[in-house]
């Protein structure tokens, strides 16, 4: 008889691995199954976050601003720098090493909260049962009073661009290019696209971003999403919005795309290679049996409650494979909050203070309401900004484009969202966050002391004009 689990993880992801170990931590007998392995084939934790997501983008675009900046952005330091030049086997290489570090760090943390990890694909059955079967084709069944489904979300293909990871790469296969392509194309300009197109960008590619959508980052602030477009332009990146792509072409070692723009007119542009990002879909294939009995929704995500449950009892859902924005920190609050809730505790999340960051240069990050949401909604409302170019520490550090913007409701002065696009845009909009799980006002956030000369200033002063209280510029009039 095989043994018996309180509660059966499938997928370690951000999403999967923190479930498996709060619960763990929790008192509950656990396993977490994962299918992902590693160049030398053996099972591997982390899923697309740390393997070919999250962790490794981070590390390219880290390594190319850092080329970047030794080799353009110096001078006005004092500092001369001649003959600068990057080794790209040597920056995937430590992306690689990366990786490995992280992923083992996993291994080791279900070790010492005595998670059981498990190697294979995992299948649930009905009665909440889960086929295995292990990276050797070995099929076992295994019975557990609780199932989290983790299995975390797929790039979307698209017909007119089929990737063969070669000339026309997906977001996995653009983390392996070996050398700088003279011109690259990215497909889609959301957060995956603007961030790949930025790496090579900085290593010397003429990239250009062909975006379907008329608007710029539609789910970003307008303000924000404007003055970021102003900065990416300035940078190098050519964004072509209103551009849908009806067609590929290979053509020796080159690729011919073919778009239809606004006003109906078709366009052709050559490039050595291609990179599709167009988003994700939840990664479903072969996780449930047909009569498993959980339910998909239209998008064919896993339909579940605020809580995470299935319509199936015991068996709960997390991450990229429920409704809501795919970001890892979002997919491990729900991992922690399933975890509690199995265990008896009464957990709940804020979905509606969930950071939301794009880590280019400068970053851009949004916590809350956006102000057209706020404006449709017809509630009062009063906004601040503050430009970086006004802080003494971001013009000490050559950062100085960007700006900080709070919107808060009138009548109350509760803050309502934050967005920023500049300097450490993602810490910063941590703090405001922060303030928002206890409902601070924005005169709550004015009246803290913050250190200077920060970055923090920023958020301070933004706060601060919120109400016509700025100190370093010069207020707006009130509405």
């Amino acid at each position: 008889m095989s043994e018996k689990y309180d509660v059966i993880v499938i997928g370690s992801g951000p999403a999967g691995y923190v479930a498996a170990i709060r619960a763990a931590q929790l008192g509950l007998k656990t396993a977490c199954i994962e299918k992902w392995k590693n160049d030398k084939g053996a099972g591997v934790n982390g899923g697309t976050c740390l393997n070919v997501g999250c962790i490794p983008s981070k590390a390219l675009l880290d390594s190319s601003y850092k080329y970047h900046e030794a080799k353009e952005d110096l001078a006005v330091h004092g500092i001369s720098s001649t003959g600068v030049e990057i080794d790209i086997p040597a920056m995937l290489d430590r992306k690689n090493k990366i990786i490995n570090q992280l992923t083992g760090g996993i291994a080791g943390l279900f070790k010492a909260n005595g998670v059981t990890a498990l190697y294979g694909t995992g299948k649930l059955l009905a009665g909440k049962k889960v086929e295995l079967t292990d990276n050797d084709g070995v099929v076992s069944v295994l019975d557990t009073e609780n199932v989290i489904l983790a299995s975390g979300s797929l790039p979307i293909a698209i017909p007119v661009a089929a990737v063969d990871n070669d000339l026309i790469l997906d977001s996995t296969g653009a983390l392996e290019i070996g050398e700088v392509p003279k011109r690259l194309g990215v497909i889609g300009a959301g957060v995956i696209g603007l961030e790949l197109g930025s790496v090579w960008n900085r290593l010397g590619s003429d990239v250009v971003l062909l975006e379907a959508m008329e608007d710029f980052l539609a789910i970003m602030d307008k303000g924000i999403a404007k003055e970021s477009k102003k900065i990416f332009t300035k940078q190098g990146l050519d964004i072509r919005l209103g551009a849908r792509v009806t067609g590929t072409e290979i053509k020796g070692k080159e690729v011919e795309v073919t778009f239809v723009v606004a006003d109906g007119s078709e366009h052709k542009e050559t490039f050595d290679k291609l990179i599709v990002c167009v988003g994700r879909r939840a990664f479903t294939d072969g996780l449930l049996a047909e009569d498993s009995g959980v339910q998909l929704d239209e998008r064919g995500t896993v339909f579940v409650n605020e809580q995470c449950a299935t319509n199936v009892a015991g068996v709960f859902a997390i991450g990229d494979l429920v409704r809501g924005p795919m970001l890892a920190h979002k997919g491990s609050e729900e991992g922690v909050m399933v975890a509690e809730r199995i265990a008896g505790h009464k957990a709940q999340m804020n979905y509606d203070i969930v950071p939301n960051v794009i880590y280019t240069h400068p970053e851009v990050a949004s916590v809350g309401l956006t102000e057209e949401q706020v404006k449709a909604a017809g509630d009062a409302y009063n906004v601040g900004t503050f430009p970086f170019a006004a802080s003494g520490r971001a013009m000490a550090a050559n950062e100085t484009g960007g700006m900080v913007k709070i919107i808060a409701h009138a009548d109350t002065d509760r803050i309502l969202g934050c967005h920023i696009v500049g300097p450490s845009a993602a810490d910063l909009v941590q703090q405001v966050a922060i303030a928002m799980e206890f409902g601070s006002s924005a005169e709550d956030l004015g009246m803290i002391v913050f250190g200077h000369p920060t970055l923090s200033e920023t958020v301070h002063e933004a706060a601060l004009a919120v109400n016509g209280n700025a100190i370093h510029i010069a207020n707006r009039k009130r509405r």
